[in-house]
């Protein structure tokens, strides 16, 4: 019997990034992957879309920040922070890289740092 998955994605990369966040929340016992995972399986509407004005708003330099969602690149990004986000625009990827940060995205930062425990942003 197939197992019928909880979200209602056709985008694949979005399905197993929501698996392997789930599947790495159980082996780590890092709860943070498993609150991404929920938000990233829920609605599009409900996903986080935050502007780079924002992140600078509420992170303080040398963080490391995750966003459910995508990063865009209205506002200005004064500090030098690491965003890890399921997608962004290429204007927020520039503006991150100019700040000095570094922006990475969820399936690649989790198989490299399973263990760590950012900040989350919605």
């Amino acid at each position: 019997m197939a197992v019928i998955p909880k979200t209602k994605t056709t985008n694949q990369v979005l399905f197993d990034t929501i698996r392997d966040l789930k599947k790495l929340s159980v082996t780590s016992g890092v709860g943070t992957w498993k609150a991404v995972a929920k938000v990233l399986a829920g609605s599009a509407s409900h996903r986080a879309q935050l502007n780079l004005s924002k992140i600078s708003k509420y992170t303080k330099g040398g963080e490391t920040v995750i966003v459910p969602g995508k990063v865009l690149g209205d506002g200005v990004l004064s500090k030098k922070v690491t965003i890890i986000a399921f997608n962004a625009s290429e204007t927020a990827i520039s503006k991150i890289e100019e700040a000095g940060g570094k922006f990475v995205l969820i399936k690649d930062y989790i198989s490299k740092n399973p263990k760590d425990k950012p900040v989350i942003l919605k």
